[in-house]
């Protein structure tokens, strides 16, 4: 078994796609390594490339103020996404580049043990939940996979480019709330 850090590394000497000849920095995620809640993007944007951070960009501000309208604190919880490197121009990540990186993300999954994951936009829904999914139609509806509540909701770049996309977000944040206060009511008794 793989410990966070081994996986770290084999992420920073990582080559197993096109991807790794135009990172500036490697994305790996960051947060609490025991998170109960995990969010889960597509993958880095040009702030996120430049510092090897996730989510700082505008879209990362819109992140970090939904999760702590709902308690929470960026240190509290985890922050990845399906490929660790920027795609160029902030395009989509392709198969290959999101099937050559998945197995960190499982392996991140695996050794955080988070009870929920948050899918940020329909990347990293269609990677982790099911390929078949529709953002816009399934997004607030919760999954369960091997003991984990999964949700996915817009990205928050998403929200930033349609005002309509607003409500249901923080709709859904308000879902990981009520979800994560439930499974610990559970776990107390």
């Amino acid at each position: 078994m793989y410990t966070l850090e081994e996986v770290k590394a084999f992420v920073y000497g990582c080559k197993k796609c096109k991807l790794h000849k135009g990172r500036t920095k490697v994305v790996f995620g960051q947060g609490n390594k025991n998170a109960d809640i995990m969010f889960v993007g597509e993958g880095p944007g040009y702030y996120e490339d430049k510092e090897g951070v996730a989510f700082i960009g505008p879209a990362g501000q819109l992140l970090t103020k939904a999760i702590e309208a709902i308690g929470f604190t960026r240190d509290e919880v985890y922050i990845a996404n399906i490929v660790k490197c920027r795609p160029p121009n902030n395009r989509n990540p392709e198969k290959d580049e999101m099937q050559a990186c998945i197995p960190y993300l499982r392996w991140q999954v695996k050794l955080i043990k988070p009870s929920i994951i948050v899918c940020l936009g329909k990347i990293a829904a269609i990677n982790i939940i099911d390929t078949n999914l529709k953002i816009t139609q399934d997004r607030g509806k919760w999954h369960c996979k091997k003991d984990i509540w999964i949700l996915p909701t817009y990205h928050p770049s998403a929200v930033l480019r349609d005002a309509l996309k607003k409500r249901p977000f923080w709709e859904d944040f308000k879902k990981v709330k009520e979800k994560y206060e439930e499974l610990k009511e559970q776990e107390n008794k």
